[in-house]
């Protein structure tokens, strides 16, 4: 009988009454006693990942499309460390995350002995919660499951919101062996998150407009009520679920053009990534507009310094008490705004048609639509895919769930978060070009049959960098070299050598030929170059500037 066994099967125990349903396991020895525990509960769903990197950005796709944090199971050393990646974009990201990684005991430690580093606060302030319990220990076998409850309430509903906790399990050998009966339950033990009354410093009034991000509301239609009783319209970026009809979807390009201001800006959830936005939000402030942000918790987002009022409360329950402090307003704000849409989105829809060629705006609209239609949801990468998603996404009756990490690690992480999607049954699209394909390509090791559809737009390397000041400043040759990076693999190739069909496309119905293919599968969209690529926004861009006067 083992101690360890016993230890790790309480843990586990405790997870699974508390709703968890996934484990993510990596190989390996140290961790023998965790992964026995997790694999042997019929109520766990087990993924194996060779890569720790990949494997904690597959986790991060499990909870982002379930909502609960899986817990992921690493052996010691660099296997741990490989981690941080996907712990950073958890933590920055708030995705609950419960990360195991199994440890040498202290005898261990300073002697030289093999796969052993200093992993005690290896994650750094990266993390919600953190704790070393020591190696398993029958006299401490009373803390066992209040540590278990405490792991998992930080990681769903902490004081800074959800994210990832981190145990450093140290484990002796031998390392097998059947569990010792688990200690009792007793009473058992809820946390619930702490949450503030709601108020408004003053009543909302005048001309006003809601700017919702990912994160916006739980229920989108707390955002679209309260926005039709005051009369406002609503800057809807796709993550935010409310991006419907009555809704501005074309809030980048309009920024770029003179517009009326707005006296009071609501802020919910993530910032959108458009330049253009905020600087209209700016401009705006500079005037003396009122800008109100959410943040419920106590995070104090504001990049560009023009917040005038922090809320610190739960986004819907602020929603529902400024809807019944509000009073019904004229429309003529609203309609003045979905006017402007309107000839924005006439404007995009006819430059795109102009051009008769898949485009990378193009495919973003295009996939938007399917994946509406279809149920689907999309992950969609950092770089240009988020940016053409938020900026030519078009309002939808019933718009897609849309998932993005948050961009701390650049194009990282994005295949295996897809796949991570995917595996909780839901049907995926993850667009992303190429560099990020080739970037995780790990993810696609061992794929098992998960109805995700890899959408990867082929433009010959890294497009954002087009449009920064490094295109117009370098030598094109130094350019190309530093930035660009054009990729010498064939994603392709890369993609069939992992047993996964490829679509090559290049027309519009080709894609969406492609898009009802089975999955697992590879839609490779041969789109123009990067140059060409900003020739395009730019004409978009003036195009609605020509609609608008």
């Amino acid at each position: 009988m083992s101690v360890q066994a016993a230890f790790a099967a309480t843990l586990v125990d405790e997870w699974v009454l508390g709703g968890v349903t996934d484990a993510v396991v990596c190989p390996g020895s140290r961790s023998t006693p965790l992964a026995l525990a997790l694999a042997s509960r019929s109520e766990l769903t087990l993924h194996v990942k060779l890569d720790e990197r990949s494997a904690a950005f597959f986790s991060i796709g499990l909870a982002l499309s379930t909502g609960r944090p899986p817990v992921i199971c690493t052996t010691s050393g660099t296997a741990a460390a490989e981690l941080h990646p996907g712990v950073v974009e958890a933590h920055q990201a708030g995705v609950p995350l419960i990360v195991c990684t199994a440890d040498r005991p202290p005898e261990l430690h300073g002697v030289g002995a093999s796969q052993t580093i200093d992993q005690v606060g290896l994650f750094t302030t990266s993390t919600r919660w953190a704790f070393v319990p020591g190696v398993p220990d029958l006299d401490q076998q009373a803390s066992w499951r209040p540590l278990a409850v405490r792991a998992l309430a930080e990681a769903r509903n902490g004081p800074r919101g959800p994210g990832p906790v981190h145990l450093n399990l140290a484990f002796r050998d031998p390392l097998t062996g059947a569990p010792d009966a688990l200690p009792p339950r007793r009473a058992r033990q809820h946390v619930e998150s702490v949450a503030t009354v709601p108020t408004l410093m003053a009543p909302l009034t005048g001309p006003g407009l809601i700017i919702a991000g990912a994160g916006a509301a739980r229920d989108s239609e707390n955002v679209l009520l309260l926005a039709e009783r005051l009369g406002w319209p609503v800057m809807a970026d796709p993550r935010s679920g409310c991006r419907r009809p009555g809704t501005v979807a074309a809030a980048d390009a309009l920024a770029r053009c003179d517009l009326p201001l707005a006296g009071t800006i609501v802020v919910l959830g993530a910032p959108w990534l458009s330049k253009a936005l905020a600087g209209y939000v700016s401009t705006a402030a500079d005037r003396g507009a009122r800008v109100i942000a959410l943040d419920p918790f106590w995070q104090f987002t504001d990049p560009t310094r023009v917040v005038t009022e922090f809320c610190h409360a739960d986004p819907d329950d602020w929603l529902g008490a400024a809807f019944e402090a509000a009073r019904p307003t004229d429309s003529t704000w609203r309609k003045q705004w979905q006017a402007l849409e309107s000839a924005a989105q006439a404007a995009i829809e006819d430059v795109l048609g102009e051009h008769g060629q898949l485009s990378e705006p193009m495919v973003a609209r295009a996939l938007a639509r399917h994946a509406a239609a279809v149920d689907a949801a999309i992950m969609v990468s950092a770089s240009m895919p988020v940016r053409d998603l938020e900026w030519y996404a078009p309002v939808l009756p019933q718009p897609p769930a849309v998932f993005f990490n948050r961009g701390t690690n650049g194009i990282d992480g994005v295949v295996s978060t897809a796949m991570g999607i995917a595996a909780t049954g839901r049907r995926t699209f993850a667009l992303m070009g190429d560099l990020a394909f080739l970037h995780d390509v790990s993810g696609l090791v061992n794929l098992a049959d998960l109805p995700c559809t890899l959408v990867v737009l082929d433009n010959g390397g890294g497009g954002i960098f087009s449009f920064l000041p490094q295109a117009d400043a370098l030598a094109s040759a130094e350019f190309e070299l530093l930035f660009g990076t054009p990729p010498t693999s064939d994603v392709g190739q890369v993609a069939r050598g992992f047993g996964l069909p490829v679509h090559d496309v290049a027309t519009a119905a080709e894609f969406e030929g492609a898009l009802k293919e089975a999955a697992p599968s590879l839609v490779r969209v041969r789109v123009p170059g990067r140059t060409e690529n900003v020739a395009l926004h730019e004409s978009i861009n003036q195009a609605v500037r020509r609609a608008l006067t």
